[in-house]
């Protein structure tokens, strides 16, 4: 009797709480089209409606979280390019400064770009007789996509020969792969990069696993290192190359009922007795996550770099009204042991968005399948920890602002080739040039030191402290003071790497670029000279 009055009871609260959040929906549609009708009757000037409505949705949808967003039908093209890398185009990368023609950066390899021939400093003076120096990149970049089967001619003048000539083309769908780069990094360990989680992928490294077996590996490193996520059913696909027919790989809870499940393995396994490492860091998020937790928790390999993003949020995609788009977080997913990836506090993340340091108290105990102590928090926290290498602020702002991207686009125009990936090195006079090329060019060469001390300037002003401490503040200042060129000089073991990668991937494609990373990759280095104490593999 108990039992039923208690259950009776549980069912009445379920239908007012229910009863309760339709009825608040409700107000707020009548609200809101209060507000849009008297503001469409009262206000002074003309009412932007398709500025303030999509400002609107896209501020309700940010107070959610920041993965449930609205697409509308004009930028499906892009949305669909984000989620499957796919679009149709002549595949390649392009560069384009105002009022100049565009410039071919990177053609990727097997493209259409790359069976008509054009190269890295390829200039673009028309695409269908629309001068491109009128463009901007974003225009460029349409006119040269289009529907797969279509051709688009290019009027170009080639970066060597000075040749002009036009290169007709014909689009088709391009799809950027997940499966970066596979190879062998010794006798018996294999290596796969895998940069996301789109359709197939699992399929891809399926193959990579089986080729890197014939070529003699022992172990697997699966590289997910910046990897950001994406399908679910390829993570979970993926998972199942290495767990027995039927292993659960993750579980799904949301408020609706069809959302709560659990995935489990449906393909049969290619090697479950293979030693893996999983290779992650603050760049693993989604699907990445879900693959590492699974291979952790199964104690099927070894999780090995920094703590993982923190994003265990289930999104699915909606129509609504008029041919949009919503992608909208429909539940959590856990691990096998139980543990939420998702760590739900944004305050306390580190600048890109991953998950800050938690401390254990704030944290909860979970069991690997053979005893193994883990625990939740947001993100996946290795098995063992490597620190992932850090870089100036002189880096960052190299890259970001375009100067080694210049310098590259310069050096290929004054280089017909260059020796094959591995013996490629950036010669000391070939640095000399990259700074006297940097010298002419405009960024933020401050340090993290002097960028601080310029804050601090501005407080101490604000604050009307400045004048009583100028002496101290005139000595730091010139103590912080660092010349461009001494700067970049300084950094040279920090730049060099980058320059050298961009340089061989505009001959040798991104393979090559992956090549030159692992020339430097002090982090897998050390994973690798390890005596690692490898799990009891899951049956």
């Amino acid at each position: 009797m108990f039992l039923s009055a208690v259950a009776a009871l549980a069912v009445t609260a379920a239908a007012a709480s229910a009863q309760s959040r339709s009825f608040r929906l409700g107000q707020w549609e009548e609200i809101h089209d209060s507000i849009l009708k008297e503001l469409n009757g009262s206000y002074v000037d003309s009412l932007p409606v398709d500025r303030i409505m999509r400002a609107g949705i896209d501020e309700m949808l940010a107070s959610l979280d920041p993965y449930t967003i609205y697409v509308p039908e004009e930028e499906n093209d892009d949305f669909q390019m984000m989620i499957s890398k796919t679009y149709g185009g002549i595949g390649a990368v392009i560069y384009k400064k105002k009022g100049e023609n565009v410039v071919i950066n990177e053609p990727y390899y097997g493209s259409p770009a790359y069976k008509a021939g054009l190269v890295c400093g390829d200039e673009i003076i028309t695409i269908d007789g629309c001068p491109t120096k009128d463009l901007e990149t974003a225009q460029s970049s349409d006119r040269m996509k289009g529907k797969p089967g279509t051709t688009v001619v290019f009027k170009v003048k080639k970066v060597h020969s000075g040749d002009t000539l036009d290169v007709p083309i014909v689009r088709e769908r391009i799809h950027l792969p997940d499966v970066e780069y596979v190879g062998m990094l010794d006798d018996t360990t294999g290596y796969i990069v895998q940069t996301g989680f789109t359709e197939k992928v699992s399929g891809d490294v399926r193959n990579a696993v089986l080729r890197l077996r014939k070529e003699g590996m022992k172990r697997l490193v699966l590289d997910l290192r910046g990897n950001g996520g994406g399908l679910m059913n390829e993570a979970i696909n993926i998972v199942s190359l290495f767990v027995p027919k039927g292993s659960l790989v993750v579980t799904a809870r949301g408020a609706d009922p069809e959302s709560c499940r659990e995935y489990r393995t449906v393909n049969e396994p290619v090697d479950t007795l293979l030693p893996l490492i999983v290779m992650v860091d603050s760049g693993s998020a989604s699907s990445s996550e879900i693959v590492a937790g699974a291979i952790q928790d199964r104690d099927r390999g070894l999780v090995i770099g920094t703590r993982t993003f923190g994003k265990g949020l289930v999104q699915s995609i909606r129509p609504v009204a008029y041919n949009g788009q919503l992608k909208v977080t429909t539940a959590k997913y856990y691990t096998p042991s139980g543990r939420c990836v998702q760590a739900i506090d944004y305050s306390h993340r580190n600048e890109d968005g991953s998950v800050g340091h938690i401390p254990d108290s704030l944290t909860k105990e979970f069991t690997t399948l053979h005893g193994r102590k883990v625990r939740d928090g947001g993100g996946i926290t290795p098995d063992i920890e490597i620190k992932s290498p850090s870089y100036s602020r002189l880096v960052y702002s190299l890259v970001l602002s375009g100067v080694i991207d210049n310098f590259v686009l310069d050096y290929v125009r004054h280089h017909d080739s260059i020796p094959p990936v591995d013996e490629f090195h950036l010669s000391d006079a070939e640095f000399e040039d990259f700074i006297a090329f940097a010298r002419t060019q405009e960024f933020d060469y401050r340090s993290s030191a002097m960028t601080l001390f310029d804050q601090m300037k501005k407080e101490l002003e604000e604050e009307g402290l400045a004048d009583t401490m100028q002496a101290e503040i005139d000595a730091l200042e010139k103590s912080l003071e660092m010349d461009k060129e001494k700067f970049i000089r300084l950094k040279k073991d920090e730049i060099v790497p980058f320059i050298e990668e961009e340089i061989a991937v505009r001959y040798y494609y991104q393979e090559a670029g992956v090549k030159i990373r692992l020339r430097y990759d002090d982090q897998l280095k050390e994973a690798l000279a390890m005596d690692l104490p490898f799990p009891v593999y899951g049956r």
